[in-house]
């Protein structure tokens, strides 16, 4: 009888980011970032689904053996107030885990965490997870600058909490084998970027993919994205736009996507 090929368990990462909450205002404006902030109902929907259908919500390091029942890794970057104030109570709420990339250097300035909360967070069972100290595009960086963003800010991070982190997430998704020889040597365990696709044993932890959550989506496309469906859909604007981010350059790219985004306004 042959032999069966054991398939891979493949598992989504979900990337969130600050929640929108009714007369608070969002940390900031541009539209760009605005594009990526859900209302707190939606997210509260989807981690509703989630445990109505017997999925489990995770933190990274709880993703990565793979489980074999269905569930998402649930992560957050740039460390905002509303991952304390909003996203955690409704975790809590459904029983699930999540991790929280923060900007270091976002800590303690209007709409951001500071480091009390930072604690607070932590204490709560929820994994940190670093996101860089000023969220520049990492291959753009000197070696000296990128040593700061990667090392430095781990070291901060650690400080606040008091124990060692192991997963970094790179802003923008952008990164190069600079980037993951430095956070290798910083002792990171992973790295995240923000490319659609789903992850197995076969993924390399350096570059884990993220599904970013965008405003706007409907339930019906969170479910696909959980399921891991039409992802490659996604995937082709998204190696489009970092082909033209490597022609053009990161600053300009940035400033032609801010100019078409605030036409479409």
């Amino acid at each position: 009888m042959a032999a069966t090929t054991k398939v891979a368990r493949r598992w989504v990462f979900l990337m969130y980011h600050e929640l929108e909450l009714p007369g608070r205002p969002l940390c900031q404006s541009e539209p760009g970032y605005v594009r990526y902030i859900l209302p707190i109902e939606t997210f509260r929907s989807h981690m509703a689904w989630l445990r109505d259908s017997g999925w489990r919500g995770v933190s990274v390091s709880e993703a990565l053996s793979y489980p074999s029942e269905p569930g998402v890794c649930i992560t957050f970057d740039d460390g905002c107030e509303t991952d304390l104030i909003a996203a955690a109570p409704v975790l809590r709420e459904f029983g699930f885990n999540a991790t929280f990339y923060l900007v270091t250097g976002f800590l303690g300035t209007p709409g951001y965490l500071n480091a009390g909360q930072v604690r607070e967070l932590d204490a709560q069972g929820f994994e940190i997870g670093c996101h860089s100290m000023t969220h520049p595009y990492l291959c753009d960086i000197t070696d000296a600058e990128l040593k700061r963003e990667i090392v430095d800010a781990k070291l901060q991070i650690e400080q606040i909490v008091g124990h060692s982190i192991e997963h970094f997430s790179c802003p923008g998704g952008r990164y190069d084998e600079r980037t993951l020889k430095v956070a290798r040597q910083a002792g990171f365990a992973t790295v995240a970027n923000s490319r659609f696709s789903a992850n197995s044993p076969n993924t390399s932890r350096y570059e884990l993919n993220r599904v970013g959550l965008l405003r706007g989506v409907t339930l019906e496309e969170f479910i696909a994205n959980c399921h891991g469906r039409g992802l490659w859909k996604k995937r082709l604007p998204y190696q489009v736009r970092r082909g033209a981010q490597r022609m053009l350059g990161n600053r300009t790219y940035d400033r032609l996507r801010a100019a078409l985004l605030k036409e479409k306004q």
